[in-house]
């Protein structure tokens, strides 16, 4: 590729690490698609999240995923375009350091790390409810949901260790079998007829445009979470200025068409006028799905998604490590983290340290939870990944603004046309839904508006961007050659 004069002037060194860097072609479009697809946990989104969906947005509920689509896949094409011109390995670190600035840069990278493992971490908190009523339901014996958490951190921690191409096709297994399970249920539901024949009433104009509609989007959005990471694989991909874009345009329309025909499954299980009512009285048993699955497939059905909704939790937790480790890397090769986190595997030319100490910070977060008697869904699960959620779209908006900031600054790229409108369309609805989940933060926290701990949650990630700036700005003051390295050093 031929760069111009002021993107060559973007373009880092070829990496450069004392152990030798990742390992090289060791992914392609297919393994990277896996990853990001975990990464959005598709069966835990149908089971645990879309029901409040659908008892806020009612009918109307599935097309939120389909918007979210619409809007990721314009962000998309920005974000892809601005990767054939700007090389990086540091995901949204790198890009908004060498778009907007080191000051913004740094700020990015620690709140990029930080969304990441709160969404990562929480996670264990859903897996060991689910996983304790998968062994409850089999064999009578009840188990605290930390154990199952433990258990479960050791696991991702030895796959993560082994490589990100065995960590894939971990993930390849658990996605497919997924999938599959959703797709015998809806075999099932429409064989039958639903509950009061087959309607399509949910992608109608009415239920479409309604207040109820804009109020859960954001949770349409926050379901794509971990798409936009295959940049991140850039180092250890096949041709990635082929794969990556691939694998993420592919990403976005599956985890879109698959959300939105499974909730419209539910829908069609319990009828449009039922549906939401149903939905609002079992958020708390939190088995709505189940229970369209026992209605029309029968209870060895039930029992299945029990367990496969565990091994959902489990590939998304795995797919979100490799991300976090990742941009662990990136500030250790820059000198804002340890040295030493830095280091790679020699034999499986992995981030081991940076996987240890990520598995540590899961540990000691679990069992903190669980000495202070923490409830794992509505207090762990949703106190770590709010912030985590409102920080991803922060920086999904920031990028979509580092993508119009650089395109709009070097004009000469040979863009097709619809780039540039796409990043700023991007931008704009990146930036909205990040209002729009902030003010219906209460959806997530089940907390009153207002509530401190709401503000806190809130807060958080806006908090730790401007303790990024400030180090900046610090580090331009006192230690020049740190600062220059913010962003840059691959």
């Amino acid at each position: 590729m031929a760069f111009t004069k002021e993107e060559a002037a973007l373009v880092p060194p070829a990496p450069v690490s004392v152990d030798g860097g990742l390992k090289k072609n060791a992914i392609g479009t297919r393994d990277i698609v896996f990853m990001l697809v975990s990464a959005a946990a598709p069966l835990t989104i149908v089971v645990g999240i879309a029901p409040l969906a659908l008892a806020v947005g009612g009918v109307g509920a599935p097309s939120i995923y389909i918007a979210a689509a619409i809007g990721l896949g314009l962000f998309a094409i920005g974000f892809m375009a601005l990767t054939r011109h700007v090389r990086s390995y540091s995901g949204f670190y790198g890009y908004i350091s060498k778009t907007l600035g080191r000051v913004v840069g740094l700020g990015s990278g620690l709140t990029a790390w930080m969304s990441y493992n709160g969404l990562q971490i929480g996670l264990y908190g859903l897996l060991g409810i689910q996983a304790n009523l998968a062994v409850k339901s089999f064999t009578g014996v009840e188990l605290p949901w930390w154990l199952y958490a433990i258990v479960s951190i050791g696991a991702v921690w030895y796959l993560g260790w082994r490589g990100i191409d065995v960590g894939a096709r971990v993930l390849a297994v658990l996605l497919t079998l997924e999938t599959a399970i959703v797709a015998i249920v809806a075999a099932f539901v429409l064989a039958q007829g639903g509950a009061h024949g087959i309607s399509f009433e949910s992608f109608s104009p009415q239920a479409i445009f309604s207040p109820q509609f804009a109020a859960v989007l954001g949770l349409g959005f926050s379901a794509f979470m971990g798409f936009e990471s295959g940049a991140l694989y850039r180092e250890e991909a096949r041709d990635p200025d082929r794969s990556v874009p691939r694998a993420t345009y592919i990403s976005v329309a599956f985890i879109g068409a698959f959300y939105a025909f499974a909730v419209w499954i539910i829908v069609q299980a319990f009828g449009t006028d039922a549906v939401q009512a149903f939905a609002a009285g079992h958020l708390d048993a939190g088995d709505t799905a189940y229970i369209a699955a026992g209605n029309f497939a029968g209870g060895w059905c039930v029992n299945l998604m029990s367990v496969l909704i565990v091994t959902s939790i489990f590939a998304a937790q795995l797919s979100f490590h490799n991300t976090i480790n990742r941009y662990t890397l990136s500030l250790s090769r820059e000198g804002i983290f340890p040295k030493r986190s830095g280091r790679i595997s020699p034999r499986y030319r992995t981030p081991s340290v940076a996987g240890f100490d990520q598995t540590l910070l899961a540990l000691a977060l679990v069992i903190g939870a669980a000495l202070l008697q923490l409830d794992p869904f509505t207090q762990f699960l949703i106190w770590t990944n709010t912030p985590g959620v409102i920080g991803v779209l922060l920086l999904q908006a920031l990028t979509g603004v580092g993508v119009v900031v650089f395109f709009t600054r070097l004009k000469d790229h040979g863009l097709r046309w619809y780039v540039m409108p796409s990043a700023v369309a991007a931008t704009i609805i990146m930036c909205a839904v990040t209002y729009l989940m902030a003010t219906n933060a209460q959806l997530l926290t089940g907390l009153p508006a207002g509530d401190p701990v709401n503000t806190t949650l809130l807060v958080f990630a806006p908090l730790l961007f401007a303790a990024g700036t400030v180090l900046a700005l610090v580090l331009r003051k006192v230690n020049p050659a740190a600062y220059q390295r913010i962003g840059h050093a691959e």
